[in-house]
């Protein structure tokens, strides 16, 4: 069964015809400030697809459905976004450290979502992966997240754009993460000696993702867009010129 939920839906005034995103993954740093960062504005409106209720900022202005990723398909037809923005993904320690369980979140339903929003006819799609994602790597989560690109590519996307921030900044609500906030707090300190070849790693706000993601949404070029820090920047500030 789908359950929809709906905030923000008062007697505001809205401008015609906002464009609409459709986004999984709307509990994580990313997606959270995806929704609030969108909310504060009329051209976009945010379709929110989950597993379960999701907790949204106060004024969220954002519909959110609710229903088994098998369904998932069903809501993108229905709904009909302009883009897919997909930020799902897990931890080594949420996945109980084991690699099928991380795989089941970073890599097969973010798989099994895109095919479902290429299926539906949906035209563009913005991924959000990581610094240093290569289906050749040493690392696990680099590896599992270099492959997932690597199948979301071929899914024939008219527009795909892949986000590989470094390390995201921002108020994760409920996971502490000690080791990541470590690094966060060392990083103004530490990312100035680090070498040119780092700077794809280095700390960026998780806000800048998020703003980078609503705009390159929107883009209508065709074609695959791997975005690093400083693009993902780039994208961000366009995002802000285009409000004011």
């Amino acid at each position: 069964m789908i359950r929809t939920l709906a905030q923000g839906s008062g007697s505001e005034t809205r401008p015609p015809a906002p464009v609409r995103l459709a986004l999984v993954g709307a509990t994580g740093l990313v997606g959270s400030r995806l929704i609030a960062i969108s909310s504060a504005g009329e051209e976009v409106r945010i379709v929110g697809i989950a597993r379960r209720e999701v907790p949204l900022p106060p004024g969220a202005r954002v519909e959110v459905f609710v229903a088994e990723p098998d369904k998932w398909g069903e809501v993108l037809e229905a709904v009909r976004p302009r883009a897919l923005v997909c930020a799902l993904g897990t931890t080594w320690k949420k996945a109980g450290r084991e690699e099928a369980a991380f795989r089941a979140v970073d890599q097969d339903l973010v798989i099994a979502t895109a095919k479902a929003a290429a299926a539906a006819g949906v035209p563009n799609m913005v991924l959000v992966s990581a610094a240093g994602a290569d289906p050749r790597a040493r690392t696990f989560y680099l590896r599992v997240k270099g492959e997932t690109e690597a199948m979301v590519s071929k899914l024939g996307f008219r527009r795909l754009d892949i986000l590989r921030p470094g390390l995201l900044r921002g108020e994760r609500d409920g996971d502490r993460r000690l080791l990541e906030r470590l690094a966060i707090a060392a990083s103004p300190l530490v990312e100035p000696l680090l070498p040119a070849k780092w700077a794809p790693f280095r700390s960026i706000e998780a806000d800048v993702v998020a703003e980078a993601a609503l705009f390159l949404a929107q883009r209508r070029a065709q074609g695959r867009f791997a975005h690093d820090n400083e693009a993902i920047k780039r994208a961000a500030r366009e995002w802000r010129a285009k409000r004011r």
